[in-house]
C-alpha cells in the first residue's frame, strides 16, 4: 500500500516519517512554505533514536499526484477546522481502474476530536477513526519532532461509525512495524471521547500555558464539565485507569538534542501564527452536546472563546496570566450559576 499523508504536520509528519523508515511507500501533502521545505529539502524528522531526513514525495494537493492508485490509503492528518476542505480536494480525485477517492479509498483520519470522521462519513464510502496518542511538535517548516519511547505513538483504530476489517489489520501491521502500537477497535470513539477530555486542556495551554497546581485544578473543573456531558448524551468513554493501563510507559516522553520543546497542538497552532485553532472541535464540541442535553458548560464555552481570540488576533501562546484566566473562568460560572 501507498500512504498519502494530507497533512504532514506534527501527527502527519511523525506517521509518514516512521512508515517511510520502515520501507513503506509514502506520499507527504503540505502546504505553503511547509510544502516547499520538504520539497526543496525532505522531511526532518527527530525521534529518541536519531534526526532522519526523508527525501519523499512532496505535493500540494492531488493535481501533483494524477490518477490515484487503488492500493493508496489516505492518512488526513489536517486540524479538523480544515477538513472540509481536504475533503472536497480529495474525495473527486479519479482513481485507475474506474471510480473516485471518495468511493473506492480507505479514509484514516488522525485527527484530534470527532467531528473529522463525522464530515469525513459525508463524502468518503470507507472512513476510519484513529484515537491519536502522539506527542509531536512541528514549528519550523520541514522539521517534525516525536519525543515518545520506546514507541513514538499508540493509534486505536477502527472503522467509523463501529466494526473492523482487513484494511484495518492491514494498516496496523504496516503501523506497528513502525515504532507505533496499533490496536485495531471495534468501538475506536470510546477512545476517541477519552481523548477528547484530555485534550479540553489544550486551550488552557495555548492561552496561559499549563504548568502549575492552580492550571491543573482548572483543567480538572473543565474535564468535569466534560464528563458530565458525555454521561448526559449516553457516550461511552474509556477511563483514565483504562487508559494508563493501555499506555503504561510505552509513550514516555524523552529529551530530545535540537529539537524544540513545545506545547500541545493548540499551543502549536499559535506559535505558528496560523490564525486558525481546534478549540471549536474540542471545547466546543462540549458545548454542542452541553446545549443539545441541558448541561451547562461555562468552562469550557470561555475557553473556545479565549482560543478563538487568541488565534484571530495572532496573540503569543502563553501570555495570558493564570490569575486572569481563573478570574474569568469564576465569573463565567457564576453567570451561568445567576442566570
Amino acid at each position: 500500500m501507498r500512504y498519502i499523508i494530507i497533512g504532514a504536520g506534527a501527527v502527519g509528519g511523525s506517521i509518514g516519517g516512521r512508515l517511510a523508515g520502515s520501507g513503506h511507500e509514502v506520499v507527504l501533502v503540505a502546504r505553503g512554505a511547509h510544502y516547499a521545505a520538504l520539497r526543496d529539502g525532505g522531511l526532518r524528522l527527530t525521534v529518541p533514536d536519531g534526526t532522519f531526513t526523508y527525501r519523499l514525495p512532496t505535493v500540494d494537493g492531488p493535481a501533483g499526484l494524477g490518477e490515484l492508485r487503488p492500493d493508496d490509503v489516505l492518512v488526513l492528518a489536517v486540524k479538523t477546522q480544515d477538513t472540509a476542505a481536504a475533503l472536497q480536494t480529495w474525495g473527486p480525485v479519479p482513481v485507475a481502474g474506474g471510480g473516485t477517492a471518495a468511493g473506492r479509498l480507505p479514509l484514516f483520519c488522525a485527527q484530534n476530536g470527532v467531528e473529522g470522521q463525522r464530515l469525513a462519513l459525508r463524502v468518503f464510502r470507507h472512513v476510519y477513526g484513529v484515537c491519536v496518542w502522539l506527542p509531536s511538535t512541528f514549528i519550523e517548516p520541514g522539521v517534525v519532532s516525536a519525543g515518545g519511547a520506546p514507541l513514538t505513538g499508540i493509534l486505536h483504530l477502527g472503522r467509523h461509525p463501529h466494526g473492523t476489517d482487513e484494511t484495518l489489520r492491514l494498516v496496523a501491521a504496516d503501523l506497528e512495524k513502525s515504532h507505533f502500537e496499533a490496536p485495531v477497535a471495534s468501538d475506536v470513539a470510546r477512545w476517541q471521547y477519552a481523548k477528547l477530555l484530555s485534550n479540553l486542556g489544550n486551550a488552557i495551554e495555548a492561552v496561559s500555558g499549563r504548568v502549575g497546581e492552580a492550571s491543573e485544578e482548572l483543567y480538572a473543573r473543565v474535564r468535569a464539565e466534560g464528563e458530565a456531558v458525555l454521561d448526559a448524551a449516553g457516550i461511552a468513554y474509556a477511563s483514565v485507569e483504562e487508559q494508563k493501563a493501555v499506555r503504561g510507559h510505552k509513550v514516555d516522553l524523552v529529551p530530545l538534542d535540537g529539537a524544540p520543546r513545545g506545547g500541545g497542538s493548540s499551543w502549536q497552532s499559535l506559535s505558528r501564527g496560523t490564525g486558525s485553532i481546534e478549540a471549536d472541535h474540542l471545547n466546543g464540541e462540549i458545548a454542542l452536546l452541553g446545549r443539545l442535553h441541558g448541561v451547562p458548560t461555562p468552562l469550557n464555552e470561555l475557553l473556545q472563546h479565549l482560543a478563538n481570540t487568541f488565534a484571530r488576533e495572532h496573540r503569543a501562546p502563553g501570555s495570558m496570566p493564570v490569575p486572569e484566566l481563573l478570574r474569568l473562568a469564576d465569573e463565567a460560572v457564576a453567570f451561568v450559576q445567576e442566570s
